[in-house]
């Protein structure tokens, strides 16, 4: 934001010479950005990415700043949408934009997509803990209680002391105990019938 806030108030001399039209409307969604008129931001850095992609990270950017403002007015659907936007400008931010994705999704109970989101951010972070958690923490919420155990014991093979990881295990293990079903005693066999010896036929 702030190297779009700059392009826009000192006009870019470069770009100003190859595409002026679209600095001209890049400049203007910088301003309406500033103005946190977000959607007059985004539909000027539409046009702007269409005349010439460079201005796809600023729009990403924008995107971004609209969907955690729709977040805070409880508009989540709008957020997510949002969020999608900016992901599919800008892959390289992946991480931020997943993680802002997933934590609006765990709002509104959506796990399935959050899980995804997690799932995603654990390929790019493998060590990152918080993200493993959150995926252990929704595996349980799912009652897939293996899967919620294989997580939570990745995160204490980094962090032996992690208080949240060995509280689950406790409750896993517990929920697992519950669920497995008590063994039936072997079945007695049924004794055959005894064969009567073969009456010899009168004469």
């Amino acid at each position: 934001m702030t190297s779009l806030a700059l392009c826009g108030s000192q006009v870019c001399p470069a770009a100003e010479k190859k595409n002026p039209e679209a600095n001209k409307l890049a400049r203007e969604g910088a301003e309406a950005a500033k103005n946190q008129d977000w959607n007059k931001a985004v539909d000027l850095l539409k046009k702007a990415t269409a005349m010439d992609h460079k201005y796809s990270d600023e729009l990403s950017a924008v995107y971004q700043r609209r969907g955690y403002a729709a977040a805070n007015e409880q508009r989540y659907g709008d957020a997510i949408n949002d969020y999608a936007e900016a992901l599919k400008l800008t892959p390289q931010e992946a991480p931020r934009i997943h993680e802002q994705r997933a934590a609006v999704e765990m709002k509104i109970q959506d796990y399935e997509k959050a899980l995804a989101d997690y799932s995603e951010l654990i390929k790019l972070k493998p060590n990152e803990i918080k993200y493993i958690s959150y995926r252990a923490y929704i595996y349980e919420l799912k009652n897939d209680l293996q899967n919620s155990m294989a997580d939570n014991e990745k995160i204490l093979k980094q962090d032996p002391n992690n208080q949240d990881a060995k509280t689950r295990k406790q409750r896993l293990e517990q929920k697992i105990v519950e669920r497995t079903p008590l063994t039936p005693p072997p079945r007695t066999p049924t004794p055959s019938p005894a064969h009567s010896p073969a009456g010899k036929k009168k004469p």
